[in-house]
């Protein structure tokens, strides 16, 4: 018995952003970082060359869907998502001696629909940590 249909379209979702982030000149740090129920897509480090603002960590979350009965991917993104995705980054920054170098959140959203090539938007600084 094979994984159900959705962690396969996540899985795929996941790879085909990675290789378009590293298409943009991004090297993959880091894939399904998980802090105790919390992860992350993908972490990954933009150089400075690559981006004016570059030179920083992006943390990924990566929403993926085969149609649109559930809305945009990039709509499942919710706050309590985004918690999630902060106390993991938090905890691969600790782990890594790497707090306070410059991080940002990214959202990636693959939609594996009717067409031929599946259609990938990147939304950079998709969402911020919010401060208690």
């Amino acid at each position: 018995m094979g994984k159900p249909r959705h962690t396969r379209i996540g899985a795929q979702g996941e790879e085909l952003a990675a290789k378009f982030l590293e298409g943009q000149g991004f090297q993959i740090m880091e894939r399904n970082y998980r802090f105790e129920r919390a992860e992350v897509d993908l972490i990954c480090f933009e150089p400075a060359e690559v981006y004016e603002q570059g030179g920083e960590i992006v943390f990924v979350e990566v929403k993926t869907r085969s149609g649109r009965g559930f809305g945009r991917p990039e709509e499942a993104v919710t706050p309590e998502k985004q918690a999630h995705i902060v106390r993991a980054s938090r905890a691969f920054l600790y782990e890594f001696q790497l707090e306070g170098a410059p991080c940002r959140f990214d959202v990636i959203s693959v939609h594996m629909g009717d067409r031929s090539e599946p259609e990938i938007t990147h939304f950079r600084d998709a969402f911020v940590e919010q401060r208690s």
